[in-house]
């Protein structure tokens, strides 16, 4: 394992990109990334599901990256998101992603086209010759239809670049799965910020979080006491962001925690069609959760 794939552990923003009269607002994602590392987040996840990636042109999604990259100043880890249901497109990013100075890359399975697993192992292998930098596997059945099995994820990771799994299957069990099959330093992030203390439990190292958007402090502090060992303080820390690990997903992501960082004043809510601000009942949700973590008053 190389060095910086042993810095991947903890709590991961997979962060969103801000937008302003329909352009990416740089600037307001450069003072975003900062607060991300005031805030103590221990890695950078731009240009994924979150980060609106389906919506951005080619030219903005590299832009998005760059600038995460220049931002972070190497005080964190930067996963770049680099996944496509086209490999070709999938290595460009990729390929981009190293140039630019990425520490490593996220990639997500293929969606829409369905592949065998023969074809995923195609498909990454393509991606892990393409580049020097560590991979991480996007396995996201609920998303891409398709779920990538344990045996084929531990024939990547016989490759060189290939280092571990985002995993938002939210089936626990495979946690001790992968980790019989791969053994412990195959890294295991979660998918889903409601079971990531679970996630944890069972042998993970960290998560890749849509909550940290809006609570990166506290999501920092539950994967710090839960790597530790100290559950009962994670489970503490849980108990205050749970309400958030749902009401961020009543709607689309990224939508509900756009709202939410609209309403700390860290960017504007906008999102790209076809998603949509969320509704009057789904703010009243959010705003909740905000007060239960602490986030706002009232």
């Amino acid at each position: 394992m190389t060095e910086t794939a042993r810095r991947l552990r903890g709590s991961m923003t997979a962060l969103v990109t801000p937008f302003r009269e329909g352009a990416f607002d740089e600037a307001a994602f450069r003072t975003f990334v900062a607060w991300q590392i005031e805030q103590g987040t221990h890695a950078l996840v731009p240009t994924g599901t979150t980060g609106e990636s389906p919506t951005l042109t080619h030219a903005e999604h590299d832009r998005v990256v760059e600038a995460c990259i220049d931002e972070a100043k190497g005080r964190v880890p930067v996963i770049a998101g680099a996944g496509s249901n086209s490999t070709a497109e999938a290595v460009a990013r990729a390929r981009h992603a190293e140039r630019a100075g990425a520490d490593a890359v996220l990639v997500v399975t293929p969606y829409y086209n369905k592949p065998t697993q023969d074809g995923l192992y195609a498909h990454f292998k393509a991606v892990n010759d393409a580049v020097g930098i560590p991979i991480i596997i996007y396995n996201i059945p609920p998303r891409s239809v398709i779920d990538m099995s344990v045996e084929t994820m531990a024939r990547l990771f016989e490759l060189k670049n290939i280092a571990g799994v985002k995993d938002a299957t939210a089936k626990i069990d495979r946690v001790s799965a992968q980790r019989q099959a791969m053994g412990e330093s195959f890294i295991q992030l979660s998918g889903e910020d409601a079971t990531a203390l679970g996630y944890n439990a069972q042998g993970g190292h960290g998560c890749i979080s849509v909550v940290a958007n809006v609570a990166p402090r506290l999501c920092a502090d539950l994967q710090e006491a839960s790597l530790s060992g100290d559950f009962a303080r994670a489970l503490q820390i849980q108990d205050r962001l749970f309400p958030l690990q749902t009401a961020l997903f009543v709607e689309s992501n990224p939508s509900p925690v756009k709202y939410a960082l609209a309403r700390l004043g860290l960017m504007d809510e906008a999102v790209r069609l076809p998603l949509v601000p969320v509704s009057e009942g789904t703010r009243r949700i959010v705003d909740a959760a905000l007060r239960h973590a602490g986030l706002i008053e009232g």
